[in-house]
């Protein structure tokens, strides 16, 4: 079976990528009138120009819906191997319950003398059109579009579709593509295209011995809950610096040695998704606290920061009362909750945050903040901290729904620290197509254009 590297939502955006850009509004519409609009928005969508690869589009009436890339099969493919490929494409558009068509793009560039179509059998056509018709999304429409050349894969009609096809140049400058780029979007290298040695572009030594200091100090602290807690504030403070084109050196050094920490990498990536309780509740949840008195936390200074602790936290921990039980084992403070009224709703566990189940809605505006911090702590230096970071470039991908580019930067990770073992399970993840809770829901799934396509 084809790997299933891509799935992204295209329709009903929110607007968290463009919006900065002040060119739209959340409600801006983006009408289609051609074959080329329609072809030229799937960079758009992906990010890239795909290559080998079927890209199934969703159909809710008259709008684009949600987008789909596999890699086409490789060479001649048995009935049994082209009826899988085809079920598994249709069983993933079920993700958008409101479909009801599809159109297909075939990205290829073999065979365009041949009138059938570019090495793509008529039989994986007709598997396709059966696996969605039956899915209730009945293929509505189709194309071949190669480097230099697109045609429709319905018209075998010479004198109306001559061979090889049109130029590609004019899905390139067609209307939707020039409104697109107006309204701030690219299309960039196709993911892991480039090569990579597990170095940052631009490693900082002062960075680097400022993370080794820290380190040093943070590592009789791992249990100690002030200083979960001073590391979280700190995470705060980088995710809500503006602008986020550099950190200070012992800024960086500080969070870099924080990824050292397993528990303290994993409650970030909850926090920027879930929420800082959900953080703190998994945390107890695990048992990393230690309750004897231990050191005075410490880290960078936060004096006079925003929704941070001012000055050192205090080195007691604090005190274990009474829990009413939550989900999977995530509790809230029995006094927490007032004489005759209910419970707050359970907070989501990690392997739900993480999983993409819970919450209902993550918080993407904040998931892209940590993402931007990430990269930025990549050319702090080789090492464990550059695999973490990458790692969780790489999860974020993961739950919008990008799996190419998830796979891209795990690799990355890998090539940094061999056998980083949160990149390894997640590359296992993405390796079998699994999708993200969010991004197979129409109401979580990350969008990233701040328009509707129709």
């Amino acid at each position: 079976m084809a790997a299933l590297s891509t799935w992204i939502r295209s329709g009903l955006p929110s607007g968290a990528g463009l919006a900065k850009t002040g060119c739209m509004k959340a409600s801006a519409h983006l009408t289609i009138n051609g074959p080329e609009d329609i072809l030229g928005y799937i960079p758009h969508t992906l990010g890239y120009w795909p290559s080998r690869s079927l890209v199934a589009m969703t159909m809710q009436g008259k709008r684009l819906g949600a987008t789909l890339r596999v890699d086409l099969p490789e060479g001649p493919a048995t009935r049994r191997r082209r009826e899988e490929f085809a079920r598994t494409v249709a069983d993933y558009l079920l993700a958008d319950t409101d479909a009801n068509g599809t159109l297909l793009m075939f990205f290829t560039n073999d065979g365009w003398s041949e009138p059938a179509g570019p090495h793509i059998s008529r039989d994986l056509l007709a598997d396709l059109e059966s696996a969605l018709g039956l899915a209730g999304m009945p293929v509505r429409d189709a194309w071949y579009v190669g480097d230099e050349y697109w045609r429709n894969v319905y018209c075998t009609d010479t004198g109306c579709c001559p061979l090889p096809g049109r130029s590609v140049a004019e899905i390139r400058d067609s209307r939707l593509n020039a409104e697109m780029v107006y309204l701030g979007s690219s299309v960039g290298e196709p993911p892991g295209a480039l090569s990579f040695d597990g170095r940052g572009p631009e490693e900082k030594p002062e960075v680097v011995a400022a993370e080794r200091r820290w380190a040093d100090q943070l590592h009789a602290r791992r249990a100690s809950r002030p200083q979960f807690d001073r590391v979280l504030d700190t995470w705060e403070l980088a995710m809500n610096a503006e602008p986020r084109r550099e950190l200070p050196h012992e800024l960086a050094g500080f969070l870099r040695a924080t990824l050292g920490v397993p528990s303290w990498r994993d409650a970030v990536l909850v926090m920027a998704a879930a929420g800082r309780p959900a953080a703190v509740a998994g945390a107890e949840q695990f048992g990393i606290f230690s309750p004897r008195p231990g050191l005075q936390a410490t880290g960078p200074s936060l004096e006079g920061r925003p929704g941070t602790s001012a000055g050192p936290a205090p080195a007691e921990p604090a005190s274990s009362a009474s829990a009413v039980p939550g989900t999977d084992g995530a509790t809230v403070p029995a006094d927490a909750v007032p004489s005759g009224e209910s419970a707050p709703a359970p907070i989501p566990g990690y392997g739900e945050v993480l999983l993409g189940l819970r919450p209902e809605l993550p918080d993407w505006n904040r998931m892209k903040s940590l993402e931007e911090v990430m990269l930025l702590l990549v050319s702090g230096g080789p090492g464990e901290a550059q695999a973490a970071a990458w790692t969780a470039k790489g999860w974020i991908e993961w739950c919008r729904g990008r799996g190419s580019f998830a796979h891209a930067s795990l690799d990355r990770a890998l090539a940094a620290t061999p056998g980083y073992r949160l990149a390894e399970l997640l590359s296992e993840v993405v390796r079998r197509g699994t999708i993200c809770g969010w991004a197979a829901r129409r109401e979580a799934a990350w969008q990233k254009f701040g328009t509707d396509a129709a």
